[in-house]
């Protein structure tokens, strides 16, 4: 794992996983840190397990039973909402798109300012917000994943104090 500032605002940090109970863990720590106007970026490569850890992360935030809860992949819906005891979190997938016109028809905007947002393929969505969490998910073997994760504003110093508590 590496702990590492990628500029003055923002931190980084890389945490391997290297099996879906890593994954799942992952998501049930950043879960718990999850708080209205926040928006995650999840970027990788097909099968990198972004809807994974969407899932992971959305069905810990139910609390206990969460595990339970139905949290298929928004491929082909686009758009997912998820009503959790405490927090409307809204889960995307930009994959099919092909125009940032077409994402911002989709009313993304008032769904940030209502709850959480977790977006796949952010980079089709065009301008992030400037605080965010980026979470870039890779192969690095044929089964083993790894997460870098970077904190971007207010995000870079909940990453920080996160840190310890997301090493393995």
């Amino acid at each position: 794992m590496t702990d590492k500032p990628a500029t003055p605002d923002s931190f980084t940090l890389t945490v391997p996983l290297p099996d879906e109970a890593a994954t799942r863990a992952l998501g049930a720590a950043l879960a718990r840190h999850l708080a209205p106007g926040d928006f995650i970026a999840l970027t990788g490569d097909l099968g990198a397990g972004k809807t994974a850890l969407a899932r992971a992360l959305i069905q810990a935030r139910f609390g206990p039973g969460g595990a339970d809860e139905d949290v298929p992949s928004p491929t082909f819906t686009l758009v997912q909402t998820y009503e959790t005891p405490d927090l409307l979190i809204t889960h995307v997938d930009l994959y099919r798109l092909d125009d940032p016109e077409d994402a911002r028809e989709l009313g993304l905007n008032e769904a940030l300012d209502e709850g959480a947002m977790l977006m796949e393929w952010p980079d089709k969505w065009g301008t992030l917000p400037a605080t965010r969490l980026d979470i870039a998910l890779t192969l690095m073997g044929e089964e083993v994943r790894g997460a870098r994760l970077t904190g971007h504003g207010a995000w870079a110093t909940r990453l920080r104090k996160l840190s310890p508590a997301l090493k393995p």
